[in-house]
């Protein structure tokens, strides 16, 4: 017996100003399910300042409460259709609901969402890119690969290749809806705006390439931290500490995480238990005042039992700490007489990729007042991980704006939400 959608996910506004907003969920449960929640939240600009989830294997019931970072105002409604989107259906109360949904799964992780080519010129000016890429994200349109380049006379030529959260833009309706906000922002600088369905061979470049120039690998990715001391406290530490205990609960893995907030900091957590298989029972998760965080996730594999392999331990705390330590990768390089700023993400086992980044690329680069020159996103298999790859060449005037490392500190301010 089924459910009421409307009882799945709800959300309560808060009472007084400066409080933040619940949303609450209960709906079955599946592994990666807390991964994908938070992901949609993300996407509209929210932060999660505090979480509970808990679990009997079956059945879920999580809240979080959450504040605003994005621009405008939040869309509550088409938040909770985003979020009831990717909550298992009610089918059953019956033990057939497992095998029903794990079909479904797999069904729709074999239909790739259609790519269509997004293309249109117009005169370049200060934060032209950023702004496109606002009507795009509230269009639901998203973003899976850019060439952006400009012409001597001061014209852009956008490509962007884009998929439709809504699958509608095979439509005529929806191609004019985004041209008519495109136009609506560009103006009369815009001399066109076309909308395709990307042929075969253009999706097929799509495809993750085997590597990324030694260079950049070496600059971005290299990355170590060192260990934590045992003398040194969690709080005082400027690095995560992740700690596993098998000895508070009988069936259940205790993760603890003590760390610095940034923007999509529980996204990251689930992003990485999810590429592990691992499973939340029950969790807690404070985002305080001071800008530190606190998570207690009791845990277990996809087989039911605790993580006992000290190997398997020992990886998984590594990742954590990674994932927590640097979400992203933010570096700018000198190739040749040109100036290209790089972000790095790395991607979902699933496929998905981090929403928002290169919205706030743009955003922290307009604020910096430096022009776009050349951007390119695309994704690359370094070691066992795909990343998403940013590659953004700045105009030649970008040191009147700001310096280097003006510009990875802009740059990462704006994507960890530190102000």
């Amino acid at each position: 017996m089924g459910i009421p959608s409307d009882d799945v996910v709800v959300i309560r506004q808060p009472e007084s100003p400066g409080e933040p907003s619940v949303i609450t969920i209960s709906c079955p449960d599946k592994t990666g399910l807390g991964c994908d929640l938070c992901r949609v939240i993300l996407f509209f600009g929210l932060s999660i300042v505090r979480g509970d989830v808990s679990t009997d294997g079956k059945w879920c019931y999580i809240v979080f409460w959450v504040v605003g970072r994005g621009e405008g105002a939040t869309r509550w409604g088409l938040l909770k259709k985003r979020l009831l989107g990717v909550c298992p259906a009610v089918l059953s109360a019956s033990g057939l609901y497992n095998s029903c949904y794990r079909q479904q799964e797999m069904m729709a992780a074999q239909q790739q969402a259609q790519l269509f080519l997004l293309k249109f010129s117009c005169y370049d000016r200060m934060g032209l890119l950023h702004d496109v890429t606002l009507v795009l994200c509230e269009l639901e349109l998203t973003i899976r690969r850019v060439k952006v380049s400009t012409t001597p006379d001061g014209r852009v030529v956008d490509l962007f290749f884009i998929t439709d959260t809504r699958e509608l833009l095979h439509t005529k309706g929806r191609k004019e809806e985004t041209c008519e906000q495109l136009r609506a922002v560009l103006g009369d600088s815009m001399t066109n705006c076309e909308i395709e369905l990307a042929s075969a061979e253009i999706a097929s470049c799509m495809q993750a390439s085997p590597s990324l120039p030694p260079a950049i690998t070496e600059e971005m990715l290299a990355l170590e931290i060192p260990e934590q001391s045992s003398r040194e406290s969690p709080f005082s530490s400027n690095y995560p500490s992740v700690t596993m205990d098998n000895s508070l609960s009988p069936g259940h893995t205790l993760i603890q995480i003590f760390c610095r907030d940034h923007k999509g900091l529980l996204y990251d957590i689930m992003r990485t238990l999810k590429d592990y298989n691992i499973q939340i029972s029950y969790g807690r998760f404070h985002a305080a005042q001071n800008g530190s965080c606190e998570s207690d996730l009791f845990v277990i594999q996809m087989d039911g039992k605790k993580i006992i392999d000290p190997n398997k331990q020992k990886a998984l705390c590594l990742s954590l700490r990674m994932v927590l330590f640097s979400p992203l990768r933010v570096t700018v390089v000198s190739r040749g007489p040109d100036t290209e700023l790089l972000v790095a993400n790395p991607v979902e086992l699933s496929g998905k990729g981090r929403p928002l980044v290169f919205h706030d690329i743009t955003l922290a680069l307009k604020m910096l007042r430096i022009c776009i020159f050349l951007a390119e996103i695309g994704r690359h298999v370094v070691g066992d991980r795909e990343w998403e790859v940013y590659r953004i060449l700045l105009g030649d005037d970008y040191e009147l704006s700001a310096s280097k490392n003006k510009i990875v500190d802009g740059v990462t301010k704006m994507l960890m939400g530190w102000e």
